[in-house]
């Protein structure tokens, strides 16, 4: 499978620390490097913000989903290759899945989580075959992710799902192997 939209889920939080957003740059940077199309919650602020502004200024696509009452809460982003606009938030989940072949999650909230464990979901009940990747910047997600090694030992998750994620603290390395994946 060929991967040409990548959805990065993330935050949309103002109060950016620095590793998270210079990791969030390089992101972008690879992404347009390897003709890669992002698709993301549409909105110009927070880690979104900064991943959409640093796609464009070095001439990357990028689509943008956002729902219409969210508009002036997250400020959407006019900025991109194209702007769409949904409904509810449900919609924008679909779209964004619909609209991508792999995913990552960058540092984020409860939308950022509820986001990726929705393509966890319907990876694990096999309706839909795309990487899944979470990019662990400044270890935000070891917590998360020792959680759900504890919840396979507990019986509640399966190991093959979890084995299926990919988990780097770097950009480059999750990019790397996203695309090796893709090419097998």
């Amino acid at each position: 499978m060929k991967i040409n939209n990548i959805c990065v889920f993330c935050g949309s939080n103002k109060n950016i620390n620095e590793p998270y957003k210079s990791e969030t740059e390089k992101l972008a940077k690879l992404l347009v490097k390897n003709n890669l199309t992002l698709v993301y919650g549409g909105a110009n602020v927070g880690l979104m913000g900064v991943l959409s502004d640093t796609m464009m200024k070095n001439n990357g696509k990028v689509i943008g989903i956002i729902p219409k009452f969210m508009m002036l809460r997250e400020i959407a982003d006019t900025n991109i290759t194209s702007l769409i606009l949904v409904n509810t938030m449900a919609e924008r989940k679909k779209r964004m899945i619909e609209e991508s072949d792999a995913f990552i999650a960058l540092p984020g909230g409860i939308g950022t989580l509820d986001e990726i464990f929705e393509v966890i979901a319907l990876t694990q009940l096999n309706k839909i075959v795309k990487p899944c990747a979470f990019l662990n910047i400044n270890g935000y997600y070891d917590k998360l992710i020792e959680f759900l090694e504890y919840a396979v030992s507990e019986n509640f998750i399966s190991s093959h799902i979890i084995k299926k994620l990919i988990i780097t603290n770097t950009a480059d390395v999750l990019l790397k192997k996203m695309l090796d994946i893709s090419n097998i």
